[in-house]
């Protein structure tokens, strides 16, 4: 397991963001652990922060930019939500990848996902499911070109992520929205440990993507609901079969465009 310090050191720091001097305050401070956690969020989406490591107060406090005060008044919402514990003796550790958090994340996934569609099949409007389904097709496109242009896979992991936040947020409840965003890091922590996306890895997960957005344009709620839940099974199942080093061997791109990322549907 790579130290807590040199991981600090390498990952890619969040975009710096300052508190407007105008303000009471209160709002400042709250301004301040709001983007403290999307900081530790775009850690995890980025590969950042990884499932499993040990890292300080102090260590995330230079990680996302932020001050110590922040960070610490975002420790609880964290722990709370299970993206990290504090271990005694050690300090922070973020949540550790077992066989349990991937049944458990994926259960909850499924369950609000299932009553997300099952609303968004009545809810979305023609025009915009027809841009989703192009958006996918052109996703596809790229995909089977003979070489993948550098920004293929930030584009589809956006594309995939966005349309089932986009149904969850649909239900117009925000509970179920902070719930789904808390467990959707679960899941990313998840992919980042077990796989590596390449454009060919992808394309199963788009097809996927159309069969159920084809049920959605045909209003059948039953269709699409099935096919949905296909969908999170196929993505659980590519979690616990697809060896790293395997993928890795199918991924030779360009050095200066070779990353690590998730499609994590």
């Amino acid at each position: 397991m790579r130290s807590s310090a040199a991981v600090a050191r390498r990952a890619p720091k969040a975009p710096p963001a300052r508190p407007r001097a105008d303000g009471p305050p209160e709002s400042q401070a709250l301004s301040q652990r709001v983007r403290a956690y999307q900081g530790f969020t775009h850690q995890i989406i980025s590969g950042g922060i990884h499932s499993g490591q040990f890292i300080s107060q102090r260590e995330l406090m230079t990680l996302l930019d932020m001050p110590l005060g922040a960070v610490r008044e975002m420790i609880p919402r964290l722990e709370a939500g299970g993206l990290i514990r504090t271990v005694p003796q050690r300090g922070l550790q973020i949540a550790h990848v077992d066989l349990k958090l991937i049944r458990n994340a994926f259960q909850v996934r499924a369950m609000i996902e299932r009553e997300a569609i099952l609303h968004f099949v009545h809810s979305a409007s023609t025009e915009e499911l027809d841009a989703i389904a192009a958006a996918h097709q052109d996703i596809l496109r790229r995909a089977a070109a003979p070489q993948p242009d550098a920004t293929l896979l930030d584009d589809a992991q956006a594309l995939d992520w966005g349309l089932h936040d986009r149904m969850v947020d649909a239900l117009g409840n925000d509970i179920v929205s902070e719930m789904y965003r808390v467990n959707s890091l679960r899941v990313r922590l998840i992919k980042l440990e077990h796989s590596v996306i390449t454009p060919t890895r992808l394309m199963p997960a788009m097809q996927e993507h159309l069969r159920f957005i084809t049920a959605l344009q045909a209003r059948d709620a039953d269709a699409a609901t099935a096919l949905l839940h296909a969908h999170i099974q196929s993505a659980r199942d590519r979690v616990l079969t697809a060896p790293l080093e395997q993928v890795r061997a199918e991924w030779t791109p360009n050095p200066a465009t070779q990353k690590r990322t998730s499609l994590a549907s």
